[in-house]
């Protein structure tokens, strides 16, 4: 399997929605906001941020998305991260991560924050593997207020 990485573009909104309501799906609490966005909303994403997607050959198998708050440029928030069903289990989210992490080293962005859901604590330890660290003073601006609130991670890149 053939596995390559890209930067997504404006025009990818709709693949990125349909992989991440995928990926997402019976993973992920119904209520997550995820499982009802659509191509508008991802497209604005993309503009104040980006994406990376993941392809194993010409199938596109998974997704990662960031954007730097208006507050801040020098920080990224990591979004969305997911991997197909039939492609877990294979250390391929690792990939996208890694993208994002060199590239934001590359723009000099100061920081990397991300939002774990309060269901799914099992992915701190994954983060945490990439030196991100549990910054519980934080409080993560796309949090649904209907759920727990999720532990919010940040890992500073050397500038």
């Amino acid at each position: 399997m053939t596995l390559t990485i890209r930067e997504a573009a404006i025009a990818d909104a709709a693949l990125i929605t349909a992989l991440t309501r995928s990926c997402w799906a019976g993973s992920v609490a119904p209520s997550s906001a995820a499982h009802r966005e659509i191509p508008v909303i991802v497209a604005q994403d993309l503009s104040g941020g980006g994406a990376f997607l993941l392809f194993a050959g010409q199938e596109p198998v998974g997704s990662v998305r960031w954007a730097a708050p208006d507050t801040n440029p020098h920080l990224w928030e990591v979004r969305r991260m997911g991997i197909l069903p039939a492609y877990r289990q294979q250390a391929l989210s690792r990939l996208l991560l890694e993208a994002v992490i060199t590239a934001a080293g590359i723009r000099s962005i100061a920081e990397l924050r991300l939002a774990v859901r309060h269901d799914q604590p099992h992915f701190l330890q994954l983060y945490a593997g990439y030196g991100f660290e549990l910054a519980p003073g934080l409080a993560y601006a796309h949090a649904n207020p209907e759920e727990p609130a999720p532990y919010v991670m940040r890992r500073f890149l050397k500038s």
